[in-house]
């Protein structure tokens, strides 16, 4: 089974990472979901939160505002110049 390696970091720190089957979250253009093998992508982040949804089903969720996200080879990144755990 594939899976995400999914890292949300804000500007001074490390707020979660681990491996993931979905990460959602918004950008300037609207939401977008990632799931394995998306193509790779980069996107300015509009504030509000992101999902990662773990393989069990439980989901993490952080707000995270004036970042980009980027996908490349099942690695998802998130910056933000601040981000926190919900």
């Amino acid at each position: 089974m594939a899976v995400l390696n999914v890292s949300i970091v804000a500007a001074d720190h490390e707020v979660w990472a681990g491996e993931a089957s979905m990460v959602v979250a918004r950008t300037v253009e609207g939401q977008i979901g990632i799931l394995p093998g998306h193509e790779p992508l980069l996107a300015i982040l509009a504030q509000g939160e992101v999902r990662v949804t773990l393989h069990g089903g439980e989901s993490i969720t952080a707000q995270a505002d004036d970042g980009f996200l980027s996908v490349e080879n099942d690695t998802v990144t998130i910056v933000a110049r601040q981000a926190e755990l919900l």
